[in-house]
């Protein structure tokens, strides 16, 4: 039911559903953690949190379609995607916090700098630098070699660069009501997302085999895969979207004044290609 200052939603059993099955995927993935068992449990979670997802979108989709929606929900669409897309940048910015804190703060007290110095007592050949090749807990062993910026980091970032411009000439040609434009175009930034992903792929089997950059190599391991494996979670995310996206276009959905899905995908897409930017120059380059 729709009126012209508020909006009272229709009952719906996804939210209930979709909370259940969160539930059961993250004891799953406690259990997996802690006791180094409960993987079916946290599949069968995984499984249900996507089934509910396809089938709550699928249900949005429809009533869009049949014009059950007014001015006022699309309103709530958008500032509930705004609001999902700050909590994204709070998500990530507890991150970059903590990579800035380690590397300006941490080590340089463990090389004995500032009220802090009393540390280097129990390292006294400890030497602060950022990558840290050497941890001081000898039972710790660091990276071997660390990746150059300028090979695959910088492919990639031209990449994720170039399919936002592709996806930026595909919503224009939306608006514009160039379906052909649209349909082409995001094609293209689909198949500039996979790229993405495959040499993500690429780096992170060239990592664990020839550079020693592991999950137990120290802080640097830790932050470099907590950083890259949650962006690259969300550019997997992000590819999946767009297609379903292209998938709607190809079947005639969208209008050049009614498009908010495409939009909301879009704000996305470049939200994730703006944290790329930042990655690729606090994490490789300096």
């Amino acid at each position: 039911m729709s009126g012209g200052s508020y909006y009272v939603p229709a009952s719906s059993k996804w939210p209930i559903l979709a909370s259940l099955a969160l539930g059961v995927m993250m004891t799953g993935t406690g259990m997996v953690l802690v006791h180094g068992r409960g993987t079916p449990m946290m599949a069968a979670g995984l499984v249900g949190v996507l089934a509910v997802m396809t089938l709550w979108f699928r249900d949005v989709i429809r009533e869009s379609r049949r014009g059950l929606y007014d001015a006022q929900m699309d309103r709530s669409f958008r500032w509930g995607m705004g609001w999902f897309i700050f909590s994204e940048v709070m998500f990530f910015a507890a991150f970059f916090g903590t990579l800035f804190y380690v590397r300006n703060f941490a080590i340089p007290w463990l090389d004995g700098e500032g009220a802090k110095g009393v540390a280097a007592l129990l390292w006294p050949d400890f030497t602060a630098s950022w990558p840290l090749m050497n941890p001081p807990d000898s039972s710790i062993a660091g990276p071997v070699e660390t990746f150059s910026p300028w090979q695959l980091p910088l492919v990639n970032t031209l990449i994720l660069v170039s399919s936002s411009i592709t996806l930026t000439v595909a919503h224009e040609g939306l608006k514009e009501g160039y379906r052909s434009t649209t349909r082409n175009w995001l094609a293209c930034t689909v198949l500039l997302g996979l790229c993405f992903i495959t040499i993500q792929g690429v780096e992170y089997y060239e990592a664990y085999a020839h550079y020693g950059i592991t999950l137990q190599a120290g802080i640097y391991g830790a932050t470099f895969f907590i950083l890259t494996g949650f962006h690259g979670l969300h550019v997997i995310i992000g590819t999946i979207i767009l297609a379903v996206m292209l998938g709607r276009v190809l079947r005639g959905h969208f209008a050049a004044g009614d498009h908010f899905g495409f939009e909301a995908a879009a704000w996305y897409w470049h939200f994730v290609d703006a944290v790329w930017i930042g990655l690729f120059l606090f994490v490789y380059v300096f």
